[in-house]
């Protein structure tokens, strides 16, 4: 019976192929910023209730966020999708894709449910999470009730290396705002309280910083304001910080270090400093092994022997992390060429009939691992033994 409802869940996404696709391009050629994809989340969610979905918009009170159902009870399967862009550079991390894939794991696993009419029980969840890039839409999806009551939740993201057990590292970021005295800096400088000197002695300090680093650890910023004019000693300097290490302890531990740089560059230069925190803090991704080796064995099976990358140096953060900690999941990367993320060449690649393909391969292992914790026995006892331990 299960046999033909795996070839049923296939068949549904094929048979869907043409417009996900399209679902997908349009959101890629609007690309809009953190909590401000309206025009994603009104595609997404009229297409998801024209397909039989119960459809809450703007769910738990955040504008750009939704929850598709289908289905009733327990295991609820959740398949996420995000969909917002980077500032200049587009869909240069393919959220265009995530959402298509979302969506197609969705409608794989609503037909499932529907095939096996009596002889199923449970749920499917397209769970819509903006502001990926920034902002933190999952965290705040968490700290609002949207996990509660699902089971475990997946994804995958587009790259140019396949992985099931990929990690990232937690992530902290700060805004750092120097404050000094304008001056003439040719007649008067001596009156002056150079900012900018602030700026770059901070910035020079965490380049020391880095020898003492763990490999694993990442520390980047920018300077994002310096000053208006060279004859005006600089009376304020941005800056703007990440803070990233594998596990969430060695993170913070590693941000007492930055932010102490970020004081002695204020105590050197006479300027004051604010350290602000921008942005919720990530977490690393906990890759559910048991959901993962699900997940694996079905891609297998459907696309036969695969690359799967284990190199661990490429790696970034994501707000999926936190969900890893709140219920089981997998954060699945796949390829769609070689084109690095966060690129003008990615976004190019994103639109394509390659990144497609892939991507609709993928969304299948993610809906028939859905359908695998629907019905095989034991199988999600087993996935939150590991996730406890």
């Amino acid at each position: 019976m299960f046999a033909r409802v795996r070839e049923t869940v296939n068949k549904t996404i094929d048979d869907n192929k043409n417009e996900l696709i399209s679902l997908s391009d349009a959101i890629w050629k609007e690309p809009e910023l953190c909590f401000q994809e309206f025009k994603a989340h009104q595609l997404l969610t009229d297409y998801l209730e024209k397909k039989g979905f119960i459809v809450e918009r703007s769910y738990t009170g955040v504008k750009t966020a939704f929850r598709a159902t289908f289905g009733s009870g327990r295991p609820n399967v959740c398949v996420i999708c995000e969909y917002d862009a980077l500032p200049d550079i587009g869909h240069a991390c393919g959220h265009n894709l995530i959402a298509e894939a979302g969506v197609a794991a969705g409608l794989g696993l609503k037909a499932a449910l529907e095939a096996c009419q009596d002889g199923l029980k449970g749920r499917v969840t397209v769970l819509g999470t903006p502001a990926e890039e920034g902002g933190g839409g999952k965290v705040l999806l968490i700290e609002n009730g949207a996990f509660d009551d699902v089971d475990v939740a997946m994804m995958v993201h587009p790259a140019p290396f396949n992985a099931v057990f990929h990690p990232f590292l937690a992530m902290r970021s700060y805004q750092v705002t120097y404050t000094g005295r304008a001056a003439h800096a040719a007649a008067f400088p001596w009156e002056g309280v150079n900012a900018l000197d602030a700026a770059v002695t901070a910035y020079n300090s965490i380049s020391v910083l880095r020898q003492q680093m763990t490999p694993d650890c990442r520390v980047h910023g920018v300077i994002k304001e310096g000053g208006i004019r060279p004859n005006i000693i600089p009376e304020k300097a941005v800056m703007e910080y990440y803070v990233r290490a594998s596990k969430c302890s060695e993170r913070d531990h590693l941000v007492k270090k930055v932010i102490a740089c970020f004081e002695a560059a204020a105590k050197a230069t006479g300027c004051e400093v604010s350290v602000k925190e921008t942005e919720k803090p990530y977490d690393d991704v906990v890759t559910n092994s048991t959901l993962g080796d699900c997940y694996e064995k079905n891609m297998v099976e459907l696309m036969g022997d695969i690359q799967w990358e284990k190199d661990s140096s490429k790696s970034g953060s994501t707000d999926m992390g936190n969900v890893s900690y709140k219920v089981p999941s997998i954060h699945v990367m796949y390829s769609i060429g070689t084109a690095a993320n966060h690129t003008r060449e990615f976004t190019a690649v994103c639109n394509t009939l390659v990144a497609h393909s892939a991507t609709l391969q993928f969304a299948k292992g993610l809906a028939l691992t859905g359908l695998d914790v629907l019905t095989v026995p034991g199988l999600l006892e087993s996935i939150h033994s590991t996730f406890v331990s």
